[in-house]
C-alpha cells in the first residue's frame, strides 16, 4: 500500500510539472534599463534637470533615475563607457507634452547638445521632426522620390507633434517625441538584423504579445525576413536611415527597432554606455528552466540584485537583457 501511495504521489507531481511546463507563463514587465557612466551623479542631475516627471533614487545599491515605474541604474566605470562599434541598443526616449517647448527650454541651456536630423542627403537640418515634410505611406520619413513628390505639389511641414534627439552624459542619445498627455519613459529603441524575425524570438521566447497587425499573416522563421527598405529621412545621418519598424510592449514602455543600418554584425551591448536593459518576472527559476529549454543563451548565472536576483540572457542582436526577479 505504502509503494503505491507514493508512486501515486511522484505521478500527481510528474503530472504537475509537466502542467506547469506547459502552461504560458505572463508576459514580463519592463523594469530598468542600465547605463554605464563615468559620473552617474552628474548624469542623474543631468536627466532629472532635462524631465522633471524623473527623481534621483537608488536601487540595489546603485545610484538610479526613477522614472515613473520604470529604473534607470548606472554603473561607475572608470574610461568612457564605448558608443562604437554599434550594438543593438541604439536610443532611449522620453514623451513630452510639449515638443517645441521642449526644445526651446533645450536650446537655452549650455549643457544641452541637440543633434540635428537631415532632411535630405544635401544636407538640410531641423531639430523637430514634424518642421519637415510629414511621413508617407504610414511611415515616420519619405524616400527621395517621396521627397521630391512633397516638393512637387507643395506639402508643407505640420510644426505640430514630432520627434528630436539630444546628446546626453557619456554620449547616449536620447529622444523626446511629442505632444503626448503627461511626460513619462516611454521607449528602448534598438536595431536587428531582422527585424520581424527578432519580433517573433521575443514573442516565442519572453511571452510578448503580439502587436495589432490586422489581417497580416502570422510570424514564422518561413515569412520573417524580408527585403531591405529604400533610405529615407529625416535622419541623424545626412545619408539617410533603413526604416523597417517592428517591436513589441512590456508594461507600458515600447521596446521598438528598425533594421541595422549596414552589413556590419552588431556588437555586443555589454560595456558600451547602453549596457543592457531589464524585464521583472514573477519566479526566475521558472523563467530559467524555460529559456534553458529553449535554447537561449545565457551571458551570467544568477546573481544577487540588492534583495532580489537577476540573469542575463542575449537577444537576436547581441543585446543583453535582465531578467529581475520581482514578487
Amino acid at each position: 500500500m505504502k509503494h503505491s501511495k507514493l508512486a501515486t504521489l511522484w505521478v500527481c507531481l510528474a503530472l504537475a510539472s509537466a502542467a506547469r511546463a506547459q502552461t504560458p507563463l505572463p508576459a514580463p514587465g519592463f523594469h530598468h534599463l542600465h547605463l554605464n557612466s563615468v559620473n552617474p551623479d552628474a548624469a542623474i542631475d543631468f536627466y532629472v534637470r532635462q524631465f522633471p516627471s524623473t527623481v534621483k533614487s537608488s536601487f540595489a545599491g546603485l545610484p538610479a533615475l526613477k522614472a515613473g515605474n520604470v529604473w534607470v541604474l548606472f554603473s561607475k566605470v572608470k574610461a568612457a563607457p564605448a558608443t562604437e562599434p554599434q550594438t543593438a541598443l541604439w536610443h532611449f526616449g522620453w514623451h513630452v507634452v510639449d515638443e517645441h517647448r521642449s526644445l526651446a527650454l533645450f536650446q537655452q541651456r549650455p549643457d544641452v547638445h541637440l543633434l540635428p536630423l537631415y532632411t535630405t542627403d544635401e544636407g538640410g537640418t531641423v531639430f523637430v521632426s514634424s518642421d519637415t515634410w510629414p511621413g508617407f505611406g504610414g511611415s515616420l520619413g519619405r524616400t527621395k522620390a517621396q521627397i521630391a513628390d512633397a516638393k512637387a505639389k507643395g506639402i508643407q511641414p505640420t510644426h505640430g507633434a514630432g520627434f528630436g534627439y539630444i546628446e546626453g552624459p557619456d554620449g547616449a542619445i536620447i529622444e523626446y517625441q511629442g505632444n503626448m498627455p503627461v511626460e513619462r519613459f516611454n521607449h528602448l529603441h534598438l536595431f536587428q538584423k531582422d527585424p520581424f524575425c527578432a519580433q517573433l524570438w521575443y514573442q516565442r521566447h519572453l511571452n510578448a504579445a503580439p502587436p495589432a497587425v490586422g489581417s497580416q499573416a502570422p510570424l514564422t522563421e518561413a515569412n520573417c525576413k524580408v527585403p531591405r527598405p529604400e533610405i529615407s529621412w529625416p535622419s541623424l545621418e545626412r545619408g539617410g536611415m533603413l526604416r523597417q519598424p517592428a517591436g513589441v510592449t512590456f508594461s507600458d514602455v515600447a521596446i521598438t527597432w528598425h533594421v541595422q543600418q549596414n552589413e556590419t554584425p552588431l556588437a555586443p551591448s555589454r560595456g558600451h554606455v547602453i549596457d543592457h536593459f531589464a524585464l521583472s518576472v514573477a519566479d526566475l527559476d521558472t523563467w530559467m528552466a524555460k529559456l534553458h529549454r529553449e535554447g537561449v543563451r545565457f551571458l551570467t548565472k544568477p546573481s544577487r540584485l540588492g534583495d532580489t536576483r537577476g540573469v542575463l540572457i542575449e537577444g537576436p542582436s547581441r543585446e543583453a537583457i535582465e531578467l529581475v526577479e520581482i514578487k
